[in-house]
Formats: C-alpha cells, sequence, structure tokens
C-alpha cells in the first residue's frame, strides 16, 4: 500500500460530506474523486476537498487509481455501484441501509466473499466507548427485555418519505438500534410489526410497534415513529437480573442513576478502522458487510412483518 490511501466517494449527501470531511482528516487519505448523479452536489463537495467531481459513479471508476470506495446513496441506489466498484477488486465502506431489499445485499455480500476484499458497514454504534462498558455489566447475566426507540422527525431528504426510495423508517433509521440490540442481546429469532393506519398511498408508515423474540430468551420490542416535529427519543433500554442499561449515541444510564457520556468519537473511529484495514493494518472493523447483512435481514423481517400483518420467523 502506498503512503497515501486513495478513496473514491460515491454520493454527495449530508453523510457523504460527513464522510469526507473525516477522512480529509487522516494524514494518510486523500479523496481522490466524489460522484453523484446530482452533478451540481458532486461539485459542490468536490470544491470541498480540492478533488474532482464526476457525474455517476461508473466515471469515477473508470478514471482509476483508487484503493477503496465509499458508497454513501439513498437505500433504493444501493446495487450497482458495490457490485461495480467490486468488480474492480476495490475494498468498499457501504452506508446503511444495505438495499431496499435482502435479494441485493445478498448478492452484494457474495461478491466480497469471492473477492475476499475488504468490507464495511457504517453502523457507526459499534465503536461507541459506552458499548463495551455495557457489555462488562452484562457479562455473566441473562438479558430479560430489550426495548428500542426511534421516535424523530422526518428527515430534510424528498425521497425519505416515499416507501419505493427509503424502505421506511425502521430500515432506514432504526437499524442502528437494532444492530446496537444484537450487539449486546444476541440474534433475534421471531418478530411481528403492526404500522399504524393512515399512511398514504405509496408512502411510509409514520409509526409502527414490533415484538421481538431473542434467541437467548430474553423478550424485546421496538418503537418508530416520525411524527414528532424534533428528535424525541433513540436509544435501547436493556434489562437484566438487577441490571437496567439505557444507551443512546450519546451516553449510558446505569440503573436510572449512574450516567457515563461517550466522548463521541464513533464517527471518526468507524472510518479510521476502514482505512487502517484497507492498508492492511489491524482495522478493528466491527461491521463488516457480512455482519451488517445479518442486521439488515432483522430489519426487513421487521418491515415484512409490518406490510404483510403477520410474525416473520429468521434464523437465530
Amino acid at each position: 500500500m502506498a503512503s497515501i490511501t486513495r478513496i473514491g466517494i460515491i454520493g454527495a449527501g449530508n453523510v457523504a460530506a460527513r464522510h469526507a470531511e473525516v477522512l480529509s482528516r487522516f494524514s494518510d487519505v486523500t479523496i481522490a474523486g466524489i460522484a453523484d448523479t446530482d452533478v451540481d452536489k458532486a461539485r459542490a463537495l468536490a470544491a470541498r476537498h480540492r478533488c474532482p467531481a464526476f457525474a455517476d459513479h461508473v466515471a469515477l471508476l473508470d478514471a482509476g487509481g483508487l484503493d477503496a470506495v465509499y458508497v454513501c446513496v439513498p437505500p433504493f441506489a444501493h446495487g450497482k455501484p458495490e457490485l461495480d466498484a467490486l468488480a474492480c477488486n476495490l475494498p468498499i465502506f457501504v452506508e446503511k441501509p444495505l438495499a431496499l431489499d435482502v435479494a441485493t445485499a445478498e448478492h452484494i455480500a457474495a461478491e466480497i466473499r469471492a473477492r475476499a476484499v475488504v468490507s464495511a458497514v457504517g453502523h457507526h454504534w459499534r465503536y461507541l466507548d459506552i458499548l463495551p462498558r455495557s457489555q462488562d455489566l452484562l457479562a455473566g447475566l441473562p438479558v430479560r427485555l430489550a426495548l428500542g426507540h426511534w421516535l424523530d422527525k422526518v428527515p430534510p431528504v424528498p425521497w425519505w418519505l416515499h416507501r419505493d426510495k427509503s424502505g421506511g423508517q425502521v430500515l432506514e433509521q432504526a437499524i442502528h438500534v437494532l444492530d446496537l440490540a444484537r450487539a449486546l442481546v444476541g440474534e433475534v429469532t421471531m418478530v411481528h410489526a403492526v404500522p399504524t393506519a393512515g399512511a398514504a398511498d405509496g408512502e411510509i408508515d409514520r409509526a409502527t410497534a414490533a415484538v421481538m423474540r431473542f434467541a437467548g430468551g430474553a423478550a424485546g420490542a421496538l418503537v418508530a415513529s416520525c411524527l414528532p416535529g424534533r428528535r424525541h427519543r433513540i436509544g435501547l433500554e436493556v434489562h437484566a437480573d438487577g441490571l437496567v442499561l439505557d444507551l443512546s449515541e450519546t451516553r449510558l444510564v446505569i440503573d436510572g442513576e449512574t450516567v457515563v457520556e461517550d466522548p463521541g468519537r464513533a464517527r471518526e473511529r468507524v472510518d479510521r478502522a476502514f482505512v487502517n484495514a484497507v492498508r492492511g493494518a489491524d482495522g478493528d472493523v466491527r461491521a463488516p458487510y457480512e455482519e451488517a447483512l445479518r442486521t439488515h435481514r432483522l430489519a426487513h423481517a421487521l418491515a415484512r412483518s409490518a406490510a404483510e400483518g403477520g410474525p416473520v420467523t429468521l434464523d437465530g
């Protein structure tokens, strides 16, 4: 690996801009190009990082000279960018959700396995300092109950409320909470989700309530809503014998009394880990694509249950 890792970014929205800002602070990384079908957005972000802009990901890949690619596109746009990057044998960092469906993600996962390239997914909550603290506290204690919440406003992007663009709030947002639940409680074997009534034709459900059964015996629940006008509550409560943990992206509350603030390094650490892995170092990639696929299957099972009106089982 050369002294400088050249990274191309597919997508020029808010999430891509966040990754570009972090990557630009690494002395061993250069952003080699940014592609977006909205070429004006690509040019604006590329100008901030003094790199070329491209009108699509194919042009970015054809320009060559890349060591890795970030895929930061909306849910409906996943698939071809990843597969085309993999056809070039490039390591990929993919922002969640992996796709609108499971089949697309399974296809990408198969290509990653076949080509044995480095991969990572943007489940940055895996890098919260409060996560290993929580795992240590739960060691040896059977978890009995997990309660997840994602109660927040509608994001300011035009595609988000359309079911065939975002896939819905559970898949697009609450998947972070589901991934945290898997990290702390384990795999889920059954889900049964109920959507609120009143969604307009083609629009996402504005609220969903779901129950879950974990392989280890714990009961779980998830509530998601985009009805609030501002962020109301996002996080996960974990109940074990004599212990209650309440986690968010910023802090851990132990038994309702002890507060442990997270230092806020997770968004940088997830990028640093991927770059290190691309460079052949111990990358500490905590959510490679294969691992993130398990969370994706869970989120999709909840979406399917809500759509079909019945329980859905998963492999534990």
